[in-house]
Formats: C-alpha cells, structure tokens, sequence
C-alpha cells in the first residue's frame, strides 16, 4: 500500500464520517442515546465507538497502547461528540498526510485492550481502522431505518463517484 492510496482512503474515512454526522444532527436528544438492541446499544454510543477507535488507533500508530477507549458517557449529547471527533480528524488526517512508505512499511507493536501485544506493518492497522468504521458506519444506517430517519450511503464506490463528478465539474 503506498502513501497515496492510504491518503485516498483516509479521505474516503473523513468523507463517510462526515455523512454520518450529518445524518445524525437532525436527530432528537432522545434518538440519539435510544437504546436499539445493537452492538452498542444507541446511535451515540455506536458513533462514540467509531471515534473511539480512530483515536486508540491513531495512539497506536504514534507508538502509545492506550488502556481504555473513551467511554460513550463522555458526549452527553450530539455537539459534544461532533466537536471532539473532528479535533481528533484534524489529527489524524495530519498523521495520513505526512506518512512516507517506510513509515507504511514499518512493522508496528502494541498492546490491545483485551488479546496481548501483536506486531503487524502500519499499512495493515492502517486499513484495519478504515474498514472497522465502514462496518459500523453500516450499524448506524441500520438504526436510522429503525428511528424512521433517512439511510445515507458511505460506500466506498459513492465516495468515488462523488469525487469524479466534482473533478469533471
């Protein structure tokens, strides 16, 4: 994997989060911590979780093995977690932008939360965090169905499409 295609996908990362946060800020404080019987039980720990994983990932990347994911307690409500999510995109889209292909290529160790210490290349925890959003990503288009809410679309073929409309435009 080289540095551009890590930063096309980390764009792709920012620009389905983006859609989700958007769809999530017409819902009613009580659509957001409603429990829905998912994984993680509301709209807001389930967005909590994706941030949450970004921001550990991104420790790991930085060389730190953080011991917790920041709990989903942590964001009251919507404008809490939106504001702290893009700080942390700052961050990591900054991260992305500097990487060269010996940093890609670097074998990375850290400790996880629950399964001991791993070693891998960054490039494979780099694509882990994407795909690991996407998967969620599509838990939380499940729970706008349930509120009655409008489903948004964060495939990566979308993303594609919509930047190749906006290059030719």
């Amino acid at each position: 994997m080289t540095p551009e295609e890590v930063r096309l996908l980390y764009d792709y990362n920012a620009w389905a989060n983006h859609r989700v946060l958007d769809a999530c800020a017409p819902l009613s404080p009580d659509q957001f911590t409603r429990s829905l019987g998912s994984s993680f039980s509301s709209v807001r720990d389930t967005l909590a979780h994706i941030f949450g994983a970004e921001w550990l990932w991104l420790e790991r990347f930085q060389g730190r093995s953080p011991a917790s994911l920041p709990e989903a307690s942590q964001f009251p409500d919507f404008t809490s977690l939106r504001a702290r999510w893009l700080e942390h995109e700052s961050a990591l889209l900054r991260f992305v932008r500097g990487l060269t292909q010996d940093d890609l290529n670097r074998v990375m160790e850290y400790k996880t939360l629950k399964f001991g210490v791993y070693r891998n290349p960054l490039w494979q925890s780099m694509q882990h965090l994407v795909n690991h959003g996407s998967y969620h990503r599509g838990q939380f288009t499940t729970m706008l169905r349930q509120l009655g809410a409008q489903p948004i679309a964060t495939d990566l073929m979308h993303f594609y499409r919509e930047r190749a409309t906006a290059a030719s435009a």
